[in-house]
């Protein structure tokens, strides 16, 4: 018997097993009525019954999943981040003036005044095209092989992105930036859906946490890389385009490094065929699931009539109103607190560091202590509202101090969307439900990124854009709301399970039979 993995219980001929000499073997016979397309993937190397894992072989288990997946998905969300957050530099580099994306509104004026209208839309576009490639995308990913998928989508996105530096007039950039978005929308859905597949509840607070933290760090890196663009003096091209065309590049290079993604712990090349075993068996306690590539539309059904994951959508539509606003606007708001254009890059680095640590922070005491998630989200709001108000009722002049140090504690905005889609990830299962809320998430992501931005009218400029800050600080308090609202449903639907009657044998039979948080009485959900 291999000493890392023991039976918990005398195990059937259908079981999965370990041979004397330390090899696996499996005969699912009590499972061949099902197909094995329907079931979930981890019905190939486990059996009904639960083994006791060794606890030092399931962390060694779960290091190499990190080390492999990890990585991966930082860099890749941080392109992500950094692709949007451009826009913002690029326009203080002379991309407003090359096409056409400020127009004078009322010449008689002195300065004349202008609008920047087209370039909110032009920051929407790109929401747009999210909106219209999420769905599609997002089942094409749970239908076909993971890594194949990611790999040719990517590197279209990489494609369109140096495509970029060829545009010269505003409706071009509109189309480019909607098929962008088209292609980006693949990332942030399949990540969530990576790290529901490999780490149990307790462990998928800090792992979100820890590729989403790029924003934080890509807003420092990316005003890092464009801070160097603002030096080039001389070339062909216009310093805006440099920084598509570096972009792009990196994105090809990351499409090439999603090709090793694999479908799920099951057929991950990295581990070991018992470590395979070791890491699935993790999972079944959460019964959360691994991995199903059937559509199913009963778990569609549900989905769309589930409440929670309602509210959810709301509360990420409205906490990332400040997204579409800070990525598209961020340095040319601060400009108008008397910074140049290099100062007003540099000023984007305590926000970013205001994202990363604090992602990071309330990601490690989302892992440590129970049931906190909702009660971190509610306390990350206050400092956005905070620095709203700090900014609009502050005095604007050269080197303003106020208005900037709200600018910065905006950043909490951060470990809020990231607590919204750990909770929204974590409280579902069901493979094609799990697509489905993934996916919904980001529609409101996009649904705030899209709003965000049209909330700025460059012709309020003097009265310090009251439509946004006092937007912002309604869309905030609404998250608040809802966060309690969904902790007290939540709550309720915990207790009400626990007072059913459980048998243990029955709980670990479900756990890898893709059912639905709703279908399983076992599922517990985190607060």
């Amino acid at each position: 018997m291999d000493s890392e993995v023991q039976d918990k219980r005398g195990r059937s001929a259908a079981a999965t097993n370990y041979t004397s000499n330390g090899h696996l073997q499996s005969d699912h016979q009590d499972q061949l009525a099902t197909p094995a397309f329907e079931k979930d993937a981890a019905a190939a190397i486990v059996s009904d019954h639960a083994i006791v894992l060794d606890k030092a072989v399931a962390r060694r288990v779960q290091r190499k999943i990190d080390w492999f997946l990890i990585p991966i998905m930082w860099f890749g969300y941080g392109l992500v981040y950094y692709d949007k957050a451009i826009l913002g530099s690029a326009v203080l580099f002379g991309m407003t003036g090359d096409l056409q994306l400020r127009v004078v509104v009322d010449p008689s004026t002195t300065p004349p005044k202008t609008s920047t209208q087209r370039l909110s839309w032009a920051t929407s576009m790109f929401y747009f095209g999210m909106l219209a490639g999420l769905y599609p995308l997002t089942f094409l990913l749970q239908r076909f092989n993971m890594g194949r998928v990611l790999c040719g989508v990517v590197i279209i996105w990489g494609l369109i992105c140096m495509l970029t530096a060829t545009v010269n007039s505003w409706q071009g950039l509109f189309a480019q930036r909607f098929f962008l978005g088209f292609m980006e929308s693949i990332i942030p859905t399949g990540f969530m859906c990576i790290v529901s597949g490999y780490y149990t509840q307790e462990e998928q607070a800090l792992r979100q946490s820890w590729w989403f933290s790029s924003t934080g760090a890509w807003t420092i890196i990316g005003g890092a890389l464009n801070y160097g663009f603002a030096q080039i003096t001389g070339g062909s091209l216009k310093r805006w385009q440099y920084i598509y065309l570096l972009a792009g590049a990196l994105t090809i290079g990351f499409g090439c490094i999603c090709f090793w993604i694999p479908n799920s712990a099951v057929d991950a090349w990295f581990l070991t065929e018992e470590e395979r075993v070791v890491a699935v068996e993790r999972l079944r306690k959460g019964q959360t699931g691994v991995r199903c590539q059937m559509l199913k539309k009963e778990q569609l059904r549900e989905a769309i009539l589930d409440v929670k994951i309602w509210l959810v959508f709301f509360m990420m539509a409205a906490a990332y109103t400040v997204n579409g606003a800070v990525s598209g606007f961020g340095p040319l708001i601060v400009s108008t607190f008397g910074y140049t254009t290099l100062e007003s890059i540099l000023l984007q680095f305590p926000l970013g560091a205001i994202v990363f640590i604090f992602v990071l922070l309330t990601g490690y005491l989302s892992s440590r202590i129970r049931n906190i998630c909702l009660i971190l989200l509610i306390l990350c709001c206050l400092p956005v509202i905070a620095g709203c108000i700090m900014i609009w009722k502050s005095d604007w002049y050269p080197h303003a101090p106020t208005p900037v140090a709200g600018y910065t504690i905006i950043g909490f905005f951060g470990p809020v969307v990231f607590l919204i889609i750990n909770i929204g990830m974590a409280n579902v299962a069901g493979a094609t439900k799990k697509s489905f809320t993934a996916a919904a998430i980001f529609v409101a992501y996009c649904v705030g990124n899209i709003v965000g931005p049209q909330l700025i009218k460059t012709q309020t400029l003097d009265r310090h854009y009251p439509e946004l800050w006092l937007g912002l600080i309604i869309c905030y308090c609404i998250v608040v709301v809802l966060a309690v609202i969904l902790y007290l449903h939540l709550k309720s639907e915990n207790q009400r399970r626990d007072r059913m009657p459980g048998d243990e044998a029955e709980r670990d039979k479900m756990a890898f039979r893709d059912l639905t948080d709703k279908e399983n009485p076992y599922f517990r959900y985190i607060l």
